[in-house]
């Protein structure tokens, strides 16, 4: 029969029952603001739920308006997470492997549209790439290419913006993994382009499906960049997010269904990521 002390040594070592206890209650200084956050947080997703004119919600949202700026939508975030695909993973991968002179201020600026007003990444872009910008004129005069004020335009906004996730996320995962399976695929006579391929992509494949997966809602849910560098014409720039700002002023029950949907589809990727991240911690 073990003693009681032996028990309590146990219980210290393994964090058993004395854990347990001290997760029971909560100072008072802690528990009311904690709970005041909750509350600031939900309320405002609960008042939605309420006001939802939930007995019209099939016809709003199978008007022309809205399924036209639905489709647009999804058309435009997964166009956004390929380009962010194609162009995001090398770049983690040029972060997280190769040692180059001034690596700490790339990561800075890939991670700045993080914490950049997407009204400014906006106006940024139109400067790059606009009819007189520093790239766009030279496009418009050589190939008749016009960027702002497209569908094609829309993508770039809503790449420029939501690519930093994805890049973050692979270069996490990249950090994590061990190198020493691609170095022994290059001994056995794999290039490193191949090594990458073969062996790196297939062991980083949660973490860039997470990331795709964030860098996709991101897109969908872009309003500031898309608005001043794409426009807000319906049924070729108007996305989801300008939908709602034009609902709002016109039609509130409609700008409340649109709303309803994006809020859908952020709990469904925060569902499909909590394993992810549950895992993580």
């Amino acid at each position: 029969m073990t003693s009681p002390t032996k028990a309590g040594a146990a219980d210290t070592l393994t964090g058993g029952p004395r854990r347990r206890r001290a997760y029971r209650g909560a100072p008072l200084p802690l528990l009311v603001p904690a709970l005041i956050g909750l509350v600031f947080l939900v309320l405002p997703l609960v008042a939605l739920l309420i006001r939802a004119p939930w007995s019209s919600m099939p016809d709003l949202l199978t008007s022309t308006e809205v399924w036209q700026a639905l489709q647009l939508s999804l058309v435009c975030a997964t166009a956004a997470t390929a380009v962010s695909l194609v162009i995001g993973v090398p770049l983690a991968w040029l972060l997280a492997r190769v040692e180059f002179p001034g690596r700490g201020l790339v990561r800075a600026l890939v991670t700045l549209p993080l914490v950049l007003p997407p009204v400014v990444g906006g106006v940024a872009l139109l400067m790059a790439l606009g009819r007189n910008g520093v790239v766009g004129k030279w496009l418009d005069a050589w190939f008749g290419i016009t960027l702002p004020f497209t569908t094609t335009g829309v993508v770039i906004a809503e790449a420029f913006v939501a690519m930093p996730f994805l890049v973050i996320s692979v270069e996490g995962t990249l950090r994590a993994a061990d190198p020493r399976y691609e170095e022994a695929a290059q001994t056995l006579g794999a290039s490193r382009f191949t090594a990458f391929r073969r062996v790196t992509l297939p062991l980083i494949a949660p973490g860039v499906a997470a990331g795709a997966v964030l860098a996709w809602a991101r897109a969908l849910g872009e309003f500031g960049a898309t608005i001043t560098f794409a426009g807000n014409f319906p049924g070729r720039t108007q996305t989801m997010p300008l939908a709602v700002y034009l609902a709002l002023q016109n039609d509130p029950e409609a700008a409340i269904a649109l709303s309803l949907v994006l809020l859908a589809v952020s709990i469904a990727v925060l569902a499909g990521l909590r394993d992810r991240w549950m895992t993580a911690s």
